[in-house]
Order: C-alpha cells, then sequence, then structure tokens
C-alpha cells in the first residue's frame, strides 16, 4: 500500500476524498464585521468554540474613514461580548505574521484572507476560504474539506548571494503559471530546505496562493525547532508518498526576478527589465515585512539618500518587527535616507490607506499581487521582487540588479501575458443571455470588485456590490446582467484574493451558472457558498462561439453550446440543496 502525503496523513483520507473536519484555528480580519452579520443571518446566537477564532485588524488600519472606524469599534465590543480572546487590535500586525505566534506543526488553520497558506512555514495545514464560510464555522466549528493532491517540489543546493525567497517564490510562479497549482498541496523537500529559515519560508508558503494552490507546507525541522526554542513534534508525508507532480529545483541556478505587470507569472530576468524607471518602491506586507527582509533593505540603504522623486515606503509586518527595527537602528537608516515607515497594516498592497501610486507610476514591491489596479490606480504599473531589488531599485531610480552588475540572465519559462483584459465600453460580449469571457485567463476578483472598495461595501450587502460588479475588466456588465444569464470564461477564473463580493454579486444577479476552463480553489468555495454553480468544463468552452446558444442543466450534468452535449459529473447531493437554498447562510439556517 502507498505511503501517504501530508494532506492525506492530516486529514486521514486519500487524496480526491471529502472529509469534515474542525480547524485549530480560525483567522479573521477586518472582515469580522461582515463575518458577524453573515453568522446573525444564518441564525448564529452563541459561537460554537470561542477558543478556534484569533481576529486581527490589519487591512485598513488605522482606519482612514468613519465607516471603517465604525467597523473596528464594532468588531472590538463584539469580541468582548462573545468572549473571543485571541484578538490583536489595529497596529499590532498584519494577521499572517501574528499568526507566527499562534501556529504549530500539524495543525489545520483557515482564514478569511487568501495568504492564510503562509502559516503552512510552521508545518501546519494552513488555507483561505471566505467571509460566508467563516460565518458558518463560527455557528457549527467545522467544515469540509477536499483532500488536495500534492506537488512534491525538491530544494537542492542554496541561494546565491543576491538571491531571496522571494526570486525562488517568483521562479517557481513563473515556471508552473499563476494556475498551475489550482486545489493542489505543496509540499517543499530536500537539503536545500534546511539553508532557509522560518521568515524565508513564510515568504515562499505565502506565495503558494498566486499558483493556486490550498496549501504549501514545511517540515518540523532542526530549523523550525530553533525557531520555538523547542523540539515539536510534527507530520510529515511517507518517503513512498504517491506525488501527482514532482519538481526538482537547484537554488543555485536561480537568478535575481522580477513579476512584471500585470500579473504575478509575468516573471522576468531582472536583467531583462533592468533600466526601467521606478516612480514609487514598498517594502513590506506578509510577504515581505519581516525583520529579515527590513535588514536587507537596511543593508542597501545604510548612509545613502534616496533620489529627491523617489517615494519608499516601509511597513513592518507587526509593531514587535517595528520595535525591533527601532531598537537596532534600522528605522534611523530608512529615515536618514529619505524613506517614510508607516504603521504595521497592510496598507497600499490592495489600495487602501497611505501609499496608493499616482498615474503612469511605475511601482517596484514586496508584495504578493500586481493585478492591474490592485494598488488602488489601475494607471499605474507594480514590479514584484525582493527587498534587496526593491531597495537598490529605489536608489537608482530604475530597476537594478543587487548584486551590483548588468548581467544577462533569461528567465527560462514563459507564461502568456494575461490578467489584462480590459473590454471597457466597446467590446459587446453579450448576445443573448450569454457572456463571452471564453478568450480571456486569469481574471481576478481586483478587476471583478476593486480591493479598494472590499470594506466600503460589505459582501452582506449585495445591492450596492451590483453598481462595482466586473468594473475592472467590462464596464457594461453591471447594467446588463440578468437573471438566468451564463458567463463562459476562461482558465483560472476568479483567481487572487478571497474577498467573496464577485461571487456574491453574481448570485443577486441570478446568473445562472460560470463555465469555465479552470477556476480558482477558493473563488469555487465563495461561489458555492452563495449558491452560484461554476462548471469546470474546458471543452464546452473551447466549442463555443459568441452567438452560440447555451443551456446548463445542473441536475442532469450537461451543457449544451449550439446543440451539442457537454457532459460534466452532476453535483452532489449536499451541494445541490446549497443551490437550491440560495446560498450556505439558507442552508444553514434550514439544515444545521
Amino acid at each position: 500500500m502507498a505511503g501517504k502525503t501530508f494532506a492525506e496523513k492530516i486529514f486521514g483520507a486519500s487524496a480526491g476524498s471529502i472529509v469534515f473536519q474542525k480547524p485549530d484555528i480560525i483567522l479573521s480580519h477586518d472582515n469580522t464585521a461582515s463575518i458577524s452579520k453573515t453568522f446573525e443571518k444564518m441564525g448564529g446566537v452563541e459561537i460554537k468554540d470561542p477558543d478556534q477564532l484569533l481576529i486581527v485588524l490589519d487591512h485598513n488600519a488605522p482606519p482612514t474613514n468613519a465607516k471603517l472606524s465604525n467597523d473596528y469599534q464594532f468588531i472590538r465590543t463584539m469580541v468582548k461580548e462573545r468572549g473571543i480572546t485571541k484578538f490583536h487590535d489595529a497596529g499590532k500586525g498584519i494577521c499572517h505574521q501574528i499568526m507566527a505566534g499562534y501556529a504549530k506543526p500539524g495543525m489545520v488553520i483557515v482564514g478569511s484572507d487568501s495568504h492564510t497558506c503562509t502559516a503552512g512555514a510552521f508545518n501546519a495545514f494552513a488555507a483561505g476560504i471566505d467571509r460566508t464560510e467563516t460565518a458558518g464555522l463560527w455557528k457549527q466549528g467545522e467544515t469540509w474539506f477536499r483532500v488536495p493532491e500534492t506537488i512534491k517540489i525538491t530544494l537542492i543546493g542554496k541561494l546565491k548571494k543576491g538571491v531571496y525567497a522571494k526570486d525562488l517564490s517568483l521562479w517557481i510562479i513563473g515556471m508552473i503559471g499563476s494556475a498551475g497549482a489550482d486545489y493542489r498541496s505543496i509540499e517543499y523537500h530536500g537539503d536545500g530546505v534546511k539553508t532557509l529559515t522560518v521568515s524565508q519560508r513564510m515568504t515562499i508558503a505565502n506565495l503558494a496562493s498566486e499558483m493556486g494552490a490550498k496549501n504549501a507546507v514545511f517540515p518540523a525541522d532542526e530549523v523550525l525547532d530553533a525557531y520555538y526554542g523547542e523540539h515539536m513534534e510534527g507530520v510529515w508525508a511517507d518517503q513512498d508518498a504517491v506525488y501527482e507532480r514532482e519538481i526538482e529545483i537547484c537554488l543555485d541556478d536561480l537568478f535575481p526576478v522580477v513579476a512584471a505587470p500585470h500579473h504575478v507569472d509575468h516573471v522576468k530576468a531582472v536583467s531583462e527589465v533592468q533600466g526601467t524607471r521606478i516612480h514609487q518602491a514598498m517594502i513590506g506586507t506578509c510577504t515581505n515585512g519581516r525583520y529579515e527582509d527590513l535588514e536587507e533593505a537596511a543593508n542597501v540603504l545604510k548612509g545613502k539618500k534616496l533620489p529627491q522623486d523617489m517615494i519608499m515606503l516601509i511597513i513592518p509586518a507587526s509593531r514587535e518587527i517595528f520595535m525591533q527595527a527601532m531598537r537596532s537602528g534600522l528605522a534611523e537608516i530608512f529615515m536618514e535616507a529619505g524613506a517614510q515607515l508607516l504603521a504595521s497594516s497592510c496598507g497600499p498592497c490592495l489600495g487602501t490607506g497611505q501609499g496608493i501610486p499616482a498615474d503612469g507610476f511605475n511601482v517596484i514591491s514586496t508584495a504578493n499581487r500586481n493585478f492591474k489596479g490592485r494598488m488602488g490606480n489601475k494607471e499605474s504599473n507594480v514590479y514584484l521582487a525582493s527587498p534587496a531589488t526593491v531597495a537598490h531599485s529605489a536608489l537608482a531610480g530604475e530597476i537594478v540588479d543587487p548584486r551590483g552588475i548588468k548581467a544577462n540572465d533569461q528567465f527560462p519559462y514563459a507564461q502568456s501575458e494575461s490578467g489584462t483584459i480590459d473590454i471597457g465600453k466597446d467590446d459587446d460580449r453579450y448576445v443573448d443571455g450569454v457572456w463571452n469571457y471564453s478568450d480571456a485567463d486569469n481574471l481576478n476578483t481586483d478587476q471583478m470588485f476593486a480591493g479598494n472598495l472590499t470594506y466600503a461595501v460589505l459582501s452582506s450587502e449585495p445591492e450596492k456590490i451590483m453598481p462595482h460588479l466586473f468594473k475592472g475588466f467590462d464596464e457594461t456588465f453591471a447594467e446588463r446582467v440578468k437573471e438566468g444569464d451564463v458567463i463562459m470564461a476562461g482558465a483560472n477564473f476568479g483567481c487572487g484574493s478571497s474577498r467573496e463580493h464577485p461571487a456574491v454579486g453574481l448570485a443577486h444577479a441570478g446568473v445562472k451558472a460560470v463555465v469555465c476552463k479552470s477556476v480558482n480553489r477558493i473563488f469555487y468555495r465563495s461561489s458555492v457558498n452563495q449558491g452560484l454553480p461554476i462548471i469546470i468544463l474546458p471543452e464546452a468552452v473551447d466549442a463555443y462561439h459568441q452567438g452560440d446558444k447555451v443551456n446548463v442543466n445542473l441536475e442532469a450534468g450537461i451543457v449544451n453550446v449550439a446543440g451539442k452535449d457537454f457532459k460534466f459529473s452532476p453535483l452532489p447531493e449536499k451541494l445541490m440543496n446549497i443551490f437550491k437554498s440560495k446560498g450556505l447562510v439558507n442552508y444553514i439556517k434550514a439544515y444545521a
């Protein structure tokens, strides 16, 4: 009998199985206000197990308007009334950094944020979910998991000087694509793992969501023991475990890379873009705001001055890291160089708070996403890179190699330059109740519902979502979408953040189904939770031509395109009941 992967051991079932399990930790952040309202709509009164909850106010910290301030105060009052003890107020840090104080090997962790996978650095199974499912967990204490197939990535060798964990992460994303690990678990193996600090592992695990993965995980080894100051018994795969795919990467072969606008898998060698003018630089976020990252940047900036017109933002991932930077002198180095230090928060990463770029700005950032408009202005361009590359480029006013050389590296893999679709008003994709986005891969949640609106409009307010729905790529959609419409979509539909607003809006509009080539994992769960069927049927999408009649029969498992039937597995009874109930809220009220 074959051995088990990490995920199969955690859930006690083989890949593809559906299991129910009680998570050890349920994470939420600013979206807790919305979750609480959804919980009440479900008929929730008492939280099943308040000790499961970890709540951190971080995305808009400190609040930038009265509504956000009121949401924060609502959450403060709510945690006191409900006896929630694991609560961190604004300024304490980004939720995934705060999680470092709670995550332990072998835990199951879920969170209403797509980068919950960061906790895989601690040998935990950690995955993102949406707000509605989080509310359901508050009420029921457990949720369903599909045990994922696993990709094994073996690391050998050691990163060379000037090459960092961020480069490795972007290298993998550029190699396999932003949908290359859809719904998969990623295990990191090999002697190269031992050369990576816990901070570096957090960066790598964090970016698992940008390749579509459900989770990423590192072993509980001597490096993790040193982090905890004691031996930690972990969970790991058997030597004869069966993997869907195996990849070997020699760390010595890597060189500095960036993700160029406007998609995270648009990866290029720094050499290929060096000389590109930079107007703004940012070091921080849940990906690269740890002390090691700040130290790397400070080593570059020490004793130097930024160009007069350079805007550089430094955002420590937690108050603890901020104070450490102050005590060690890093903060002083940044200030003397001309950089600005902001409070520990997500800030400009998702286009809220301070640091939104101007029109035409090229930004180089240590964040995790560079979708068009991600930082709050779709007229700017975002390059993703390591802290060292960001710091060197900020000093030079243009993208430069952190190794201090002009190399001729060429990134050896190429993904299509997707995720840049902008239909606008003139390209009419709507004919006879069918929206034709079949040629649009990687339509992301920022295009579907802008990140800077995420907390201005609650996901429990569908009528307020509707005017903004899909505005990032089809300006006519929100005004014309009708009940019974079908969307034909490309690959990796709904990639990006875990915000459920697009699924809420589509369900509220009465869209009958989305038929796509592939779908982002969290968006799929969000759609189920809202009663919106997502059907993965690439052959039907490929057969579709604009103007074709499309009929979807969920019970029979058939999509008919222009008179031709394409079959898919009929949906399980439990999921059909969620659709019939018009979403998880009504389903839980009726069945829980």
